[in-house]
C-alpha cells in the first residue's frame, strides 16, 4: 500500500480523506459535514470543494480507497500459500474481520453510509476487485466437483460476504463478549464451514 501523504506535505485531498475516515468512525457517515472534515484537516469550510463535488462525492472517496485496501487483504489472505482453498476462505474470513475493526471509519463509508456504489464507476470497480478474490476463491473451491453441479461461485461469494458482514455487525461491535461468549473469528470460520459443507464444496 502506497505511504499516504498529509496536508502539510501538500496533499490535500489525502488529508480530506483520512479527517473524513476518522471523522466516521466518531460521529458515523449520517452525521459527518464537510466542514468539519475541513475543520479536522486543519483548512478553511471551503478547500474541500477544491477537490470534491459535494459530501457524497468525499465519502465516495472514502469508501473507494477503503475497497482498494480491503482488496489487497483479500488478496492477500488467498494468495499467501494457503494450502488448500478452503484455508484460503478462512483466512479471508479473518482478513475481513481484521479490515473492520483496523479500519472502522473506512468500512463505514464502505458498507453504512448509503452511497450509489453503482454510480461511481471508479468505485464500482475498487468494490468487484474485492468481490473477484472471493469468486475466484469459490471457483477454487468447487474445482473438484463436476461443472454441473457446481453451484454459481460469485453466489457463494456473496453469500460468504454476507456473512462476514452479519458477523461484524452483530458481534464485533462494541463491548467484547456482548451478545455472544463466542469470539467473533471462531463464529465466522463455524458458519463459513457449516455453509460450504451444505453445499458440498467441503466433506471433511
Amino acid at each position: 500500500m502506497a505511504e499516504r501523504k498529509s496536508y502539510h506535505h501538500g496533499n490535500l485531498k489525502q488529508a480530506l480523506v483520512d479527517a473524513t475516515a476518522a471523522l466516521i468512525e466518531d460521529v458515523g457517515p449520517q452525521a459527518f459535514t464537510m466542514s468539519e472534515a475541513a475543520r479536522r484537516a486543519g483548512v478553511s469550510a471551503a478547500a474541500p470543494y477544491r477537490h470534491f463535488k459535494g459530501r457524497d462525492d468525499l465519502i465516495e472517496e472514502v469508501a473507494r480507497q477503503g475497497f482498494l485496501e480491503f482488496s489487497e487483504r483479500l488478496e492477500l489472505a488467498f494468495d499467501d500459500g494457503a494450502p488448500t482453498a478452503l484455508t484460503a476462505f478462512l483466512r479471508m474470513g479473518q482478513a475481513y474481520l481484521d479490515f473492520a475493526n483496523d479500519r472502522p471509519g473506512f468500512y463505514m463509508a464502505m458498507f453504512e453510509s448509503g452511497i450509489s456504489i453503482a454510480g461511481n464507476s471508479e468505485l464500482s470497480a475498487a468494490s468487484d476487485r474485492a468481490q473477484g478474490v472471493l469468486v475466484r476463491a469459490a471457483d477454487a473451491l468447487a474445482s473438484r466437483i463436476a461443472p454441473e453441479r457446481r453451484p454459481p461461485s460469485r453466489m457463494v461469494a456473496n453469500h460468504i460476504w454476507a456473512l462476514s458482514h452479519g458477523v461484524v455487525e452483530l458481534f464485533s461491535r462494541g463491548k467484547p463478549g456482548g451478545r455472544s461468549s463466542i469470539e467473533p473469528s471462531q463464529m465466522l470460520e463455524s458458519g463459513v464451514i457449516i455453509y460450504l459443507r451444505g453445499l458440498g464444496l467441503i466433506t471433511d
